[in-house]
């Protein structure tokens, strides 16, 4: 038969007393050369602290109804090199847009939205948003060249982290700053993102021309024969081969809210497609008035300069 335990007498807690605390005491740091003693000032950091910050930028790819095949492959080839990117179905294009994709983006949590947004079949606006609390910036896209358009001999890894370069005046004015800053957290890929690659292959380029952003795509192209191998920081035989695709912004507004809010800049020199379509119409317009005043013209001068009767008209007349 077992033996009982011999009872030890614990101490009794009372009902409105704490309890000991007796978790063990943190684990201080540890460094190569053993573990770092805190300082005697320090105060004991909390766990949310002494967390690293972890980027967690999400981008909501999609686009309008009727948008045309060549501006739908433009948006594909921007989701391929965004692996942080989530693609959704068309979103009607209308007044309450704005509405509808800022729940959608609530969703699918993401915090940020590229909307390519196609009218008339001609068209392309790009809205560039941060949601829920802005801002958003408006452009006009132009001179569009997707990838299999191109045909260029670049290639790159699917999913690297590209590096984002930007031309200095980006830092003149106050709304490309902004502008800046917005490319920089859409385009960027988060570090340790799960579809990420370890790699820096591919540069993205932001230029701006004429007051108008330019992309281009290019792939770092590193020899690998052992007789031409680049040693740490040889950068003068790297080169840069184009991979695509290519597109221009041009910046209608900018406004302080998601799809909308009050107007913090817009482009004094911005013309819409609309008036651009009306000048080349009147032009050629222009030119069949010129013609029918020409014949006007003419027949007004035949009739000012009559000719007179040739005394030779009627000689072989009864022959």
């Amino acid at each position: 038969m077992a033996k009982k335990r011999k009872r030890t007498d614990a101490p009794v807690v009372a009902a409105g007393a704490e309890k000991p605390d007796d978790s063990a005491p943190e684990r201080p740091p540890r460094t190569l050369f053993g573990f770092k003693d805190p300082a005697p000032d320090a105060e004991p950091a909390s766990a949310a602290a002494a967390a690293p910050f972890r980027n967690k930028e999400k981008v909501l790819i999609t686009c309008s109804r009727r948008i045309t095949y060549r501006y739908r492959h433009l948006m594909q080839d921007i989701l391929s090199l965004l692996p942080h990117a989530k693609k959704d179905s068309k979103v009607e294009s209308k007044q309450s847009k704005g509405n509808a994709l800022n729940e959608l983006l609530e969703l699918r949590s993401c915090s940020s939205c590229l909307f390519f947004e196609c009218r008339k079949q001609k068209d392309l606006y790009l809205w560039m948003v941060k949601s829920p609390g802005g801002p958003s910036v408006k452009f006009l896209v132009n001179a569009v060249h997707t990838m299999e358009e191109l045909k260029l001999t670049g290639n790159h890894l699917k999913g690297s982290r590209p590096l984002l370069t930007f031309s200095t005046n980006f830092d003149e004015q106050p709304h490309w700053m902004l502008v800046k800053e917005m490319i920089t957290q859409i385009f960027a890929t988060p570090k340790d993102h799960r579809k990420a690659k370890p790699f820096h292959d591919h540069v993205f380029a932001f230029s701006i021309i004429d007051g108008h952003v330019w992309f281009r795509n290019y792939q770092i192209s590193v020899p690998h024969n052992e007789i031409d191998k680049v040693d740490k920081g040889g950068l003068d035989k790297m080169t840069l081969i184009e991979v695509g695709p290519r597109f221009c912004l041009n910046p209608i507004k900018i406004f302080g809210g998601s799809f909308g809010g009050p107007t913090w800049y817009e482009n004094p020199y911005y013309i819409s497609p609309n008036q651009i379509r009306a000048l080349e119409k009147r032009q050629k317009a222009g030119k069949y008035v010129k013609k029918v005043k020409a014949k006007v013209r003419r027949k007004m001068h035949e009739m000012e300069n009559t000719l007179e009767p040739d005394e030779f008209a009627e000689l072989w007349k009864g022959e």
